[in-house]
């Protein structure tokens, strides 16, 4: 049900339809519309809400357990993304970019049984795109993972957001170096379709689990004939479809039939058959041992050999065959693409002897997408633990500079695996369908204020019950959202906060917080108050080129400014650094400075990096802007996104000495949330050295 079906009709005095209410609200809602450009295209439902302290599920790992969220909804269209082309496992062991998902798809999830997640099927329940800027994730393996700074992964310690603070508003846990991804790492690309792919399936396929025959014979009585044939029988249409198309492809026509029927313990045998002579010698040729195998035809070859004979169960993959030429063949190709294998021989008859495969599930999913075969059953990897050797340390956090095409998804188990890791997804959107809303397009136009927010606020402060937990605020939606100036419902419910002496904190990516500075530094004289900019140089020429849509660095370092003046630290992240635009001596030196001067905690250098996409996009703006500079960039670059490491170490070792010489962070609380002085006893508080370690937002 939607909005637009719960209207009562149009009132005598010709204003807009009141919708009814939903179920989680007493009163109806009174919907309006803003002929202001900042809203325009926007629905407003102001509700009057049961509730709003609300409890986070225990199973939900933050660091808080109480929210308050006086809106639903988010003009700021703020999404916990990924790249589009980030490859999502699928429930049939095969991957699909993210931007390729849609509705209903089976993918993995995981679920926690015991001690251990485990990898289970689920549906995609809702798909939307964004654009977001965007952050790369390089991992100790090499794996690398693009994403919004609030998008979360799971790490050993349980979920982090790509970016985050130790302190204030932004503080939440989030990822830093050394930290440790669950999951096996990046996927394998796929193999290519070509026709030595194709020949090297038919060889594994045929030579491991076809009849083919070529011989003559004598009549009784005189006469004979020469008999040719061709046959494949398999439980797995998956497997002979795939065959069959194969050889149909360089001109064998087949027939199919039913080799046999279903039993109460055998499943129907479907085959493929041939009996011209010139197409069953064409198979014999095709399948002959090729010379000198090319990467394809190894590629093909294993999974071919894999749909013939091959396992998958408890975590172990193995090919058995008795054929000593296949196995050599086996353990070469395996070889050949970097895969460990163990030979062993049982007490079988005709020497049957079992392959396996090493590495655990890691190497059996690079196994899968490498050689793709056809049969899907044989990968599924439901009910496995997720348990890994992986190197999934995190190495770098980094800006790419640069705002991308993100996607989001919501699925059954809350999470799906992304590249190899598992990453969770959105959970705001989601609870705008809760409200017969859709996630999409109506959470970014279609805002519900709870217009009692603050009086509620205040009662359920004062209940018996309440024992003055931590309030976490903005962790759902933006509380300062644009909406917020005209409704302004933030004030009442700080000032009950600050009239309970309720602890809280605020997170937010509106400057309109400002606004209630006041409040905020009242509340942090009797309670604790936790509360965060990027700015990635201070020359304003630089940023309208680069950044025109953005508020300008002095804009972002007022706000950081102001917040320092109330005792309310703030850190910044100097990022993107651009080679030959914005890294020379005096340039860094007067960033740093303005930043030391707006009383940032800490400042994180980031060199420009430039992605496939990304990187297009700025040679074609460089070529236009600064063409001069092509020729430089294309040297610098030239081995790939990154600048050279020697520059990047330049770079950082400039920003840290200016930090040190300019006093950044000196002084900058650091550990939890705690309760801010006011500025007379901050003077006289003894200054703290500065932290060792810079911070990402």
């Amino acid at each position: 049900m939607r909005w637009d079906a719960l209207r009562t009709g149009t009132p005598a005095d010709g204003h807009p339809a009141v919708p009814a209410a939903p179920m989680l609200f007493e009163q109806r809602a009174v919907t309006r519309t803003f002929d202001t450009p900042g809203f325009r295209g926007m629905t407003f439902f102001e509700v009057q809400a049961k509730s709003i302290i609300n409890r986070v599920p225990d199973a939900v790992q933050l660091p808080f357990h109480w929210t308050i969220n006086p809106y639903r909804g988010c003009s700021h269209a703020c999404r916990y993304c990924c790249w589009g082309p980030t490859p999502v496992l699928m429930a049939d062991g095969r991957t699909k970019p993210l931007a390729d998902l849609s509705v209903g798809d089976a993918i993995y999830g995981t679920v926690r049984r015991g001690a251990y997640r485990h990898y289970i099927s689920t549906t995609v329940l809702g798909h939307w795109p964004t654009v977001k800027p965007a952050y790369r994730v390089t991992l100790e393996d090499g794996t690398q993972l693009i994403a919004s700074a609030d998008h979360r992964f799971l790490t050993g310690r349980g979920w982090k957001h790509v970016t985050g603070t130790e302190s204030g508003a932004a503080r939440r846990p989030h990822l830093t170096v050394g930290s440790k991804l669950m999951g096996v790492g990046a996927f394998a690309e796929p193999p290519k379709d070509s026709p030595d792919y194709r020949r090297g399936y038919l060889c594994g396929m045929i030579r491991g689990d076809a009849h083919i025959g070529d011989y003559a014979y004598e009549r009784t009585g005189g006469g004979g004939a020469r008999v040719c044939s061709f046959r494949l029988a398999l439980t797995d249409q998956e497997a002979l479809d795939r065959t069959r198309d194969y050889l149909s492809q360089v001109g064998i026509a087949t027939t199919e039939f039913t080799f046999a029927e279903a039993t109460e313990t055998r499943q129907r045998l479907m085959a493929i058959r041939t009996a011209a002579r010139d197409q069953v010698q064409f198979i014999q040729w095709l399948i002959r041992w090729p010379s000198s195998p090319s990467t394809d035809w190894q590629k093909g070859f294993l999974a071919g050999i894999f749909d013939a004979e091959g396992s998958y169960s408890r975590g172990v993959l193995r090919i058995s065959n008795t054929d000593r030429a296949i196995v050599g063949w086996t353990i070469a190709s395996m070889a050949a693409l970097g895969f460990g294998v163990a030979a062993e021989r049982r007490d079988r008859p005709h020497n049957l002897t079992y392959l396996r495969l090493r590495g655990g599930l890691k190497e059996a999913l690079r196994f899968f997408h490498t050689t793709d075969p056809a049969i899907t059953r044989k990968r599924t990897i439901d009910d496995v633990a997720i348990k890994s050797g992986a190197r999934l340390k995190v190495v770098t956090i980094e800006p790419l500079g640069l705002d991308l095409p993100m996607f989001d998804i919501t699925t059954g188990t809350g999470d799906f695996i992304a590249n190899g890791v598992v990453s969770h997804n959105c959970f705001a959107r989601k609870s705008h369908t809760y409200l017969d809303l859709d996630s999409g397009h109506d959470f970014d136009s279609k805002i519900v204020v709870k217009v009692n927010a603050p009086d509620l606020v205040r009662k359920e402060l004062a209940a018996p019950k309440w024992r003055g937990e931590h309030i976490a605020m903005g962790t759902n939606v933006d509380c300062y959202q644009r909406a917020e100036g005209r409704y302004r419902l933030m004030p009442g419910i700080l000032t009950a906060l600050r009239d309970a002496a309720n602890p809280f904190s605020i997170l937010t990516k509106g400057t309109l917080i400002l606004r209630d500075l006041d409040l905020i530094a009242g509340a942090a004289e009797v309670t604790d108050v936790g509360l965060a900019v990027s700015v990635g140089c201070a020359d304003t020429t630089l940023w309208r080129e680069l950044e025109p849509g953005t508020p300008s660095p002095q804009r972002r370092l007022e706000v950081c400014a102001t917040f320092s003046a109330a005792g309310l630290p703030c850190a910044v992240l100097m990022g993107p650094v651009v080679p030959f635009l914005s890294d020379s001596p005096a340039q860094l030196d007067a960033t740093v400075r303005q930043i030391a001067q707006a009383g940032a905690t800490s400042v994180t250098p980031i060199v420009l990096h430039l992605r496939p996409g990304a990187r297009e996009w700025f040679f074609r703006w460089l070529g236009e802007v600064h063409p001069g500079l092509v020729p430089r960039y294309r040297a610098l670059y030239h081995r790939g996104a990154y600048a050279p490491a020697a520059y990047q170490k330049q770079v950082t070792e400039q920003v840290r000495a200016l930090a040190r010489r300019y006093g950044v962070g000196r002084g900058a609380p650091s550990g939890r949330p705690r309760r801010f002085a006011p500025p007379a006893a901050r003077a006289a508080a003894p200054a703290e050295p500065a932290p060792q370690q810079l911070t990402l937002l």
